[in-house]
Protein backbone atom coordinates (compact mmCIF):
# COMPACT_ATOMS: atom_id res chain seq x y z
CA UNK A 1 0.00 0.00 0.00
CA UNK A 2 1.74 3.40 -0.90
CA UNK A 3 1.47 6.37 1.18
CA UNK A 4 -0.29 8.05 -1.12
CA UNK A 5 -3.17 7.07 -0.65
CA UNK A 6 -5.08 10.29 -2.59
CA UNK A 7 -8.63 9.75 -0.24
CA UNK A 8 -7.66 12.69 0.66
CA UNK A 9 -7.80 14.78 -2.84
CA UNK A 10 -11.14 16.08 -2.30
CA UNK A 11 -10.29 18.21 0.76
CA UNK A 12 -10.96 16.34 3.42
CA UNK A 13 -8.73 13.81 5.70
CA UNK A 14 -9.53 10.62 7.89
CA UNK A 15 -9.38 10.64 12.16
CA UNK A 16 -9.63 7.48 13.60
CA UNK A 17 -12.89 5.18 12.95
CA UNK A 18 -13.04 6.34 9.61
CA UNK A 19 -14.32 9.53 10.38
CA UNK A 20 -13.54 11.74 7.77
CA UNK A 21 -13.55 15.44 8.07
CA UNK A 22 -12.58 18.88 5.91
CA UNK A 23 -8.65 19.35 5.96
CA UNK A 24 -9.30 22.97 7.26
CA UNK A 25 -11.80 21.44 10.19
CA UNK A 26 -10.97 22.59 13.81
CA UNK A 27 -9.37 19.29 14.86
CA UNK A 28 -7.09 18.96 11.95
CA UNK A 29 -5.86 22.78 12.52
CA UNK A 30 -5.00 21.46 16.41
CA UNK A 31 -3.94 18.30 15.43
CA UNK A 32 -1.50 19.37 12.62
CA UNK A 33 -0.35 22.39 14.81
CA UNK A 34 0.25 19.49 17.39
CA UNK A 35 2.74 17.52 14.82
CA UNK A 36 4.42 20.63 14.08
CA UNK A 37 5.36 21.06 17.81
CA UNK A 38 6.73 17.84 17.83
CA UNK A 39 8.19 17.83 14.79
CA UNK A 40 9.87 21.35 16.02
CA UNK A 41 11.10 20.07 19.82
CA UNK A 42 12.48 16.71 17.64
CA UNK A 43 14.53 19.32 16.04
CA UNK A 44 15.22 20.76 19.31
CA UNK A 45 16.63 17.13 20.95
CA UNK A 46 18.50 16.07 17.59
CA UNK A 47 20.58 19.42 18.50
CA UNK A 48 20.96 19.22 22.08
CA UNK A 49 24.33 17.81 23.58
CA UNK A 50 23.34 17.57 27.26
CA UNK A 51 21.35 14.25 27.84
CA UNK A 52 19.26 16.05 30.47
CA UNK A 53 17.22 18.08 28.05
CA UNK A 54 17.54 15.31 25.00
CA UNK A 55 15.57 12.79 27.77
CA UNK A 56 12.74 15.38 28.90
CA UNK A 57 12.40 16.62 25.27
CA UNK A 58 11.84 12.55 23.89
CA UNK A 59 9.39 11.97 27.11
CA UNK A 60 7.14 15.25 26.06
CA UNK A 61 7.97 14.05 22.36
CA UNK A 62 6.10 10.45 23.67
CA UNK A 63 3.32 12.52 25.88
CA UNK A 64 2.59 14.38 22.31
CA UNK A 65 1.73 11.53 20.58
CA UNK A 66 -1.11 10.84 23.30
CA UNK A 67 -2.30 14.57 23.51
CA UNK A 68 -2.28 14.52 19.46
CA UNK A 69 -4.10 10.98 19.74
CA UNK A 70 -6.67 12.31 22.10
CA UNK A 71 -7.39 15.58 19.73
CA UNK A 72 -8.05 13.36 16.48
CA UNK A 73 -10.74 11.46 18.01
CA UNK A 74 -14.32 13.13 17.93
CA UNK A 75 -16.17 13.24 21.17
CA UNK A 76 -18.78 10.59 20.49
CA UNK A 77 -15.87 8.25 19.58
CA UNK A 78 -13.74 8.76 23.10
CA UNK A 79 -15.13 5.94 24.99
CA UNK A 80 -14.88 3.35 21.89
CA UNK A 81 -11.00 5.11 22.29
CA UNK A 82 -10.58 4.65 26.05
CA UNK A 83 -11.74 1.25 25.69
CA UNK A 84 -9.56 0.50 22.85
CA UNK A 85 -6.52 1.26 25.46
CA UNK A 86 -5.73 4.25 24.56
CA UNK A 87 -4.90 6.98 27.06
CA UNK A 88 -5.73 10.52 27.70
CA UNK A 89 -4.06 13.70 28.70
CA UNK A 90 -3.85 13.77 32.15
CA UNK A 91 -3.09 16.05 35.39
CA UNK A 92 -0.11 13.46 36.32
CA UNK A 93 1.37 14.39 32.78
CA UNK A 94 1.26 17.88 33.37
CA UNK A 95 2.73 17.34 37.07
CA UNK A 96 5.83 15.71 35.45
CA UNK A 97 6.17 18.87 33.43
CA UNK A 98 5.83 20.85 36.67
CA UNK A 99 8.43 19.03 38.16
CA UNK A 100 11.07 19.54 35.08
CA UNK A 101 10.13 23.59 35.77
CA UNK A 102 11.04 22.90 39.54
CA UNK A 103 13.91 21.06 38.65
CA UNK A 104 15.51 23.77 35.99
CA UNK A 105 14.52 26.15 38.53
CA UNK A 106 16.70 25.32 41.49
CA UNK A 107 19.67 25.45 38.97
CA UNK A 108 21.39 29.27 38.83
CA UNK A 109 19.86 29.83 35.44
CA UNK A 110 20.02 33.73 34.23
CA UNK A 111 16.71 34.83 32.99
CA UNK A 112 15.96 37.99 33.78
CA UNK A 113 13.67 40.35 31.59
CA UNK A 114 12.71 38.60 27.87
CA UNK A 115 14.92 36.71 26.15
CA UNK A 116 15.98 37.70 22.35
CA UNK A 117 15.86 33.83 20.14
CA UNK A 118 19.42 33.34 19.01
CA UNK A 119 22.18 32.91 21.29
CA UNK A 120 22.77 29.98 20.62
CA UNK A 121 21.57 27.33 17.78
CA UNK A 122 19.82 24.80 20.30
CA UNK A 123 18.14 27.58 22.49
CA UNK A 124 16.87 29.04 19.00
CA UNK A 125 15.45 25.49 17.90
CA UNK A 126 13.74 25.44 21.67
CA UNK A 127 12.36 29.18 21.21
CA UNK A 128 11.13 28.16 17.92
CA UNK A 129 9.56 25.18 19.90
CA UNK A 130 8.10 27.09 22.28
CA UNK A 131 6.18 29.42 19.77
CA UNK A 132 5.05 26.16 17.73
CA UNK A 133 3.76 25.38 20.96
CA UNK A 134 1.53 28.45 21.91
CA UNK A 135 -0.01 27.88 18.27
CA UNK A 136 -0.71 24.77 19.19
CA UNK A 137 -2.13 25.62 22.25
CA UNK A 138 -4.37 28.59 20.38
CA UNK A 139 -5.54 26.00 18.08
CA UNK A 140 -6.30 23.50 20.93
CA UNK A 141 -8.73 26.44 22.78
CA UNK A 142 -10.31 26.73 19.35
CA UNK A 143 -11.23 23.49 19.78
CA UNK A 144 -12.49 23.67 23.29
CA UNK A 145 -14.15 26.95 23.00
CA UNK A 146 -16.17 25.10 19.89
CA UNK A 147 -17.52 22.14 22.13
CA UNK A 148 -15.32 19.66 20.33
CA UNK A 149 -12.65 18.86 22.97
CA UNK A 150 -14.30 18.07 26.73
CA UNK A 151 -10.65 17.48 28.37
CA UNK A 152 -9.45 20.56 29.86
CA UNK A 153 -5.89 19.00 30.96
CA UNK A 154 -5.21 19.44 26.95
CA UNK A 155 -4.95 23.01 26.72
CA UNK A 156 -3.49 23.28 30.32
CA UNK A 157 -0.13 20.76 29.17
CA UNK A 158 0.33 22.70 26.34
CA UNK A 159 0.44 25.80 28.41
CA UNK A 160 2.82 24.35 31.10
CA UNK A 161 5.06 22.95 27.85
CA UNK A 162 5.25 26.48 26.62
CA UNK A 163 6.63 27.87 29.59
CA UNK A 164 9.04 24.83 30.06
CA UNK A 165 9.98 25.13 26.38
CA UNK A 166 11.38 29.48 27.17
CA UNK A 167 13.12 27.77 30.68
CA UNK A 168 15.17 25.34 28.88
CA UNK A 169 16.40 27.63 25.93
CA UNK A 170 17.32 29.92 29.36
CA UNK A 171 18.99 27.15 30.90
CA UNK A 172 20.55 25.70 27.20
CA UNK A 173 21.90 29.83 27.44
CA UNK A 174 22.96 29.78 30.75
CA UNK A 175 25.25 26.25 30.49
CA UNK A 176 26.67 28.00 27.08
CA UNK A 177 27.73 31.29 28.81
CA UNK A 178 25.64 33.43 26.19
CA UNK A 179 22.48 34.26 28.62
CA UNK A 180 21.20 37.22 28.04
CA UNK A 181 23.36 37.79 24.72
Amino acid sequence: MSIATKTGDDGTTGLMYGRRVPKNDLRVEACGSVDELNAAIGLARALATPDFIRAHLFAIQQALIVLMGEVGVLTEDLKRYTTAGYSLVTPDMTARLDAVVLEIEAQNISFKGWATPGATVHAAALDVARTVCRRAERRVFDLKQSGALQNPEVGIYLNRLSDLLWLMARWSETQDGVAGK
